[in-house]
């Protein structure tokens, strides 16, 4: 293949992804963005300088070295690439389509100082997907058992990356889940269209087939406490990665009504239990046919909720956000999505109190209009409620989407660990050491919610200070 020039580099366009048409989407729950093809994959993977100071690396939480697997591609070798990311993220097929890249590895791309960026996040996706296809998936050596025992709590992203650097090491790793099905909030959490949950299994095998185990409907702080972990089951170090599952809600009146979810619950019905197969999967959630919908939220939760009712056959489908959309948390992609597939976006606008009908169900929902005044700890500017401006809509089911906290069970059967005022778990940011000896903590029950390859690189670190510890014996 001919060598090409920065220049000529830098004249190729970047490739969109190719897409799901939006009227045909909005209704299937079949993933939206279908993948590149080899000879796309080949010519986006041209667009990348090869810098001798990859500055996209530094912008990579878990620090895939990304210009080596994209020389890979342009070579046309797609196994050799995905193994090369492989040898710091545990999880490519899943952060290729659900990781922010354009707030990290390619906001630091060189190329997109004068061009759009070099589509990175498409490319991990493209290989990793060319590597399941293949049916060769590649298992990294493990190395020789060394006889130590770590726990892991939760099967999320952090839990997940933690198990496999320290299963590559040679420790006998134990990854503990408190529901049904692996994968915590990437299988519960993020929807069929935007991460298939095939996906997720077949990851998830990798980590089996290298010899981690994994106990599901095990809830720590019910069936183990921590303390029993090292007293009765012989750990020598715990992870805690059990993320952010308790909902925030409003705080408003009429949010008992029927018809009122938290995204846990609704996503969490839809997207694990099946509930849009209801009743070939016995897990109910209201009829969202021809009904109007209003999602409460700007992130990406809100997002997928909101598109998710359009798939369960909404009429309407409202996002209902108090800042402007240049201050929306979620992805700029989702964002787009959303409006091609017929999400209406009412925002500057907050809610002041649901309203209910004479037997309990939610039926409207009374608004307020808001302007932005200075910026608060956020760095984005306060929502200020315009005087006056209230009036009302009518909706059938609302769902509130505004965050997620940690679950407090784990801190009441574990007192010494030292929680923040947000209720997250204090950690030395350096090693994710708790204020308890042998225990880690890492991903969104440290952070809050948070994105999914954040959430790996805490795990990815603390597998190392979790290596350091049980062989030196220093805390």
């Amino acid at each position: 293949m001919k060598q090409l020039t920065p220049k000529e580099r830098m004249k190729i366009p970047r490739h969109p992804m190719i897409e799901q048409d939006p009227t045909e989407r909005s209704r299937n729950f079949k993933e939206v963005n279908l993948g590149y093809t080899p000879e796309l994959a080949i010519e986006e993977a041209q667009r990348c300088l090869q810098c001798p100071k990859p500055t996209c690396v530094a912008g990579c939480p878990v620090s895939i070295q990304i210009k080596d697997f994209i020389a890979l591609i342009a070579e046309g070798d797609f196994i050799g690439a995905v193994k090369k990311i492989k040898e710091d993220n545990a999880l490519p097929a899943i952060c290729g389509r659900v990781c922010p890249q354009e707030e990290q590895c390619e906001e630091a791309c060189v190329v997109g100082k004068r061009n759009e960026p070099v589509a990175i996040g498409y490319l991990e996706r493209f290989v990793a997907d060319y590597e399941r296809d293949s049916g060769k998936i590649d298992i990294p050596e493990v190395n020789h058992s060394n006889g130590k025992k770590v726990a892991i709590v939760g099967s999320g992203p952090a839990g997940l990356s933690c198990a496999k650097d320290l299963r590559e090491k040679g420790y006998e790793v134990t990854v503990f889940e408190a529901l049904h099905e692996l994968g915590g909030v990437l299988v519960y959490g993020i929807p069929e269209f935007r991460l298939p949950k095939e996906i997720v299994r077949t990851e998830i095998d990798g980590l089996k087939r290298m010899g981690v185990k994994f106990e599901t409907d095990t809830i720590i702080g019910r069936v183990f406490t921590v303390d029993e972990l090292f007293k009765e089951e012989g750990f020598d170090a715990v992870f805690l990665g059990v993320g952010a599952g308790l909902p925030w809600f409003l705080g408003i009146e009429g949010e008992n009504l029927n018809g009122v979810y938290s995204a846990n619950e609704f996503l969490t019905r839809v997207n694990l239990m099946k509930a849009y197969k209801f009743p070939d999967y016995d897990s109910p959630i209201l009829d969202c046919k021809d009904r109007n919908v209003a999602v409460f939220g700007g992130g990406n939760t809100a997002m997928d909720a909101v598109r998710t009712s359009l798939r369960l056959g909404a009429k309407n489908a409202y996002i209902i956000y108090r800042r402007s959309e240049k201050e929306m948390p979620a992805r700029v992609e989702e964002i787009k999505h959303a409006k091609e597939e017929g999400v209406q976006f009412m925002l500057l606008t907050n809610p002041v109190k649901f309203i209910g009908d004479e037997e309990g169900w939610l039926k409207g929902v009374e608004l307020i209009k808001m302007e932005l005044g200075e910026p608060d700890d956020s760095g984005r500017r306060r929502p200020i409620p315009v005087e006056g401006s209230n009036f009302t809509v009518d909706i059938d089911v609302a769902v509130v989407a505004i965050g997620n906290g940690p679950n407090p069970l784990i801190f009441k059967t574990t007192p010494e660990l030292e929680i923040s005022r947000r209720s997250t778990v204090v950690v030395d940011p350096d090693s994710m050491k708790t204020s308890k000896k042998g225990v880690f903590a890492g991903g969104d029950i440290v952070t809050g919610g948070a994105t999914v390859i954040l959430a790996m690189g805490a795990g990815r670190k603390a597998a190392a200070a979790i290596d350091e510890y049980i062989q030196t014996g220093k805390w």
